[in-house]
């Protein structure tokens, strides 16, 4: 099997061989269960050393498409409905991958360290600026990109607000929509939700719910105009909304003129197929607020988090609220967008989702 490697190409030979191997194995050429070439044989044909080749494989082994064998050799083990479709780096102006483990359970700081050092001398004194009020472009683009290859939702960068946390954008929006609104939670819900919403003088009311997300019940009799609501896996019930009781939360907006906020928490982690489609992608209503952060995905020391507001909602923000500095620092930004539009982002994930699934293989 021959890998023509460019060697004038800024990109290092192993991550040549490995996203020529993960393309092969994506489009099917090898099927699950099927052998790689030996090390050896590999590394003769691309003229390349066998700690090159190891390189590659141990890559693709870390991310779940491959597994080795002691004696044996590299077997494809790719299961197309648990892996989220992975960038192929090829924006001009993206820099090499770092391949890196970063999920919180094995955080490699050299490979963090390394790319923020890369980030220092890329960006110089731009990390030293203030940041827009939404947040700088490089990131908001690469949320975007993001959004649109893995979740099915396209918007514009200016729709794309950057802020420290969940908790910081739940304030925020709650001084967006007005804080005489009452807002519907889910019962049980993570407790800093009401806790911010409460110190913001805001009213909340508790919905029960079933095996399926918010009760339709409580949902009909309540007079919120906001409802907040963790579609997967809401903690700490870990109940994920079935696709019956989303559209009946969008049903409901739209016969209530009233607003979602969808904290998409923890929805990356999906290991039985690709997680649900987001409200936002569901619904052409523009009612719908999409939340997400990085603690989890990343470090929780990392506080930076993303919303996605609807056109319409907009200029609701920039009249009420956007006034306000945005609160992550220009290196961290400029770091997660280098991270995201590498592809480093779903790589992780597919390595974390790989280390849990091979948890519960050795359990079972």
């Amino acid at each position: 099997m021959y890998i023509e490697i460019d060697h004038s190409s800024t990109l290092c030979a192993y991550m040549q061989i490995y996203q020529e191997l993960r393309s092969r194995i994506i489009s099917g050429a090898f099927v699950y269960g099927a052998k790689l070439p030996s090390k050896r044989v590999l590394a003769k044909e691309c003229l390349v050393s066998i700690i090159t080749v190891e390189h590659a494989y141990q890559l693709l082994c870390d991310e779940g498409y491959c597994r080795m064998k002691p004696r044996s050799g590299c077997y494809v083990k790719y299961c197309a409905d648990s892996f989220f479709p992975v960038s192929d780096g090829q924006n001009d102006s993206v820099s090499p991958v770092v391949s890196a483990v970063l999920h919180i359970d094995n955080i490699s700081f050299s490979a963090v360290s390394s790319l923020l050092r890369k980030v220092i001398l890329d960006y110089g004194e731009r990390i030293l600026m203030r940041s827009p009020a939404g947040g700088c472009a490089e990131l908001r683009d690469a949320i975007c990109r993001y959004l649109a290859r893995c979740r099915s939702i396209n918007v514009s960068s200016e729709q794309i607000i950057i802020g420290s946390g969940a908790e910081y954008l739940y304030g925020v929006c709650i001084q967006m929509l007005g804080r005489d609104n009452m807002i519907a939670l889910e019962s049980p819900s993570y407790e800093k939700i009401r806790a911010v919403y409460t110190a913001n003088g805001a009213v909340c009311d508790m919905l029960e719910m079933d095996s399926e997300g918010i009760r339709t019940t409580e949902l009909e009799h309540t007079q919120a105009k906001i409802l907040h609501v963790t579609p997967f896996n809401s903690f700490p019930s870990l109940i994920t909304a079935s696709a019956e009781r989303r559209r009946f939360y969008l049903n409901w907006a739209s016969q209530r003129n009233a607003v979602i906020i969808e904290d998409d928490y923890d929805s990356e982690f999906a290991l039985n197929g690709k997680a649900p489609q987001t409200l936002f992608a569901q619904t052409a209503d523009e009612n719908v607020i999409y939340i997400n952060t990085f603690s989890k995905t990343i470090a929780p020391s990392l506080r930076a988090g993303y919303m996605v507001l609807p056109k319409k909602i907009l200029k609701q923000y920039n009249e009420k609220v956007g006034f306000y500095s945005c609160t992550v620092p220009m290196l961290e930004q400029f770091f997660l967008a280098e991270w995201l539009d590498s592809g480093e982002f779903e790589r992780t994930i597919n390595r974390a989702r790989n280390s849990i699934l091979s948890k519960q293989e050795y359990n079972q």
